[in-house]
């Protein structure tokens, strides 16, 4: 009896993170088909991730292409493939930060260059940090920590629901409905109450200051 062609494509019902990870398991076994698939449906949504960093258009193509480079390049590693969606999206933003570092970089060696010494003392001018002051960092950071700490407690559902909002100036609902598995009309209700969650969170611990300065 001749063997069944096989498929590649995913059972109905699966969200985009239950994909990824078929994907990844197709991929292993040399049936590329359905990375390719994933591929063009998450590319959006890493590039509005990546830009949502504060990447240049042109730069946040190259943080994508180099995310997905990277996966591949780890594919037969990924010990739990249910984590691929995630892992994606760490990469795209961590690539995305590195980019804006090497671009605030360039920025300010070309402003070096282009000022050069004083005619009069022969002394380079001392540039303007966009740094922010100490006490700022200090104030911040431990803003940051509080809120960190306070948002682990929110229920895991809020937690990855406000985190893919969080991503995009404009969050695309379509993907992040596909992403957690959750219907397109009931995000902004889920969301306004997981804030509201967060806020009476924030409250409890006496850190309700954050919600009024965020």
């Amino acid at each position: 009896m001749a063997d069944k062609p096989h498929t590649t494509r995913d059972p109905d019902g699966l969200s985009l993170g239950d994909r990824a990870a078929h994907a990844v398991l197709e991929y292993r076994q040399g049936r590329p088909a359905a990375l390719e698939a994933v591929v063009r449906e998450m590319t959006p949504l890493l590039w509005h991730t990546v830009r949502a960093q504060g990447v240049e258009p042109q730069a946040a193509d190259d943080v994508v292409q180099d995310t997905w480079v990277a996966l591949v390049r780890h594919v037969d590693t990924i010990a739990e493939p249910h984590a691929v969606l995630k892992w994606l999206l760490v990469t795209a933003k961590r690539g995305a930060w590195e980019a804006v570092r090497r671009r605030r970089r360039d920025e300010r060696h070309r402003t070096e260059l282009h000022d050069g010494p004083d005619p009069e003392t022969g002394a380079h001018r001392e540039l303007p940090t966009p740094d922010p002051a100490p006490d700022v960092v200090v104030v911040e950071d431990d803003r940051d920590r509080t809120l960190w700490t306070v948002f682990q407690d929110l229920p895991d559902r809020c937690r990855e629901l406000l985190r893919l909002v969080s991503l995009a100036d404009r969050p695309d609902y379509k993907h992040i409905s596909e992403a957690i598995g959750m219907p397109v009309g009931s995000i902004g209700a889920t969301r306004g109450r997981c804030l509201a969650k967060l806020r009476t969170l924030l409250e409890q611990s006496g850190a309700d200051d954050i919600w009024r300065h965020a």
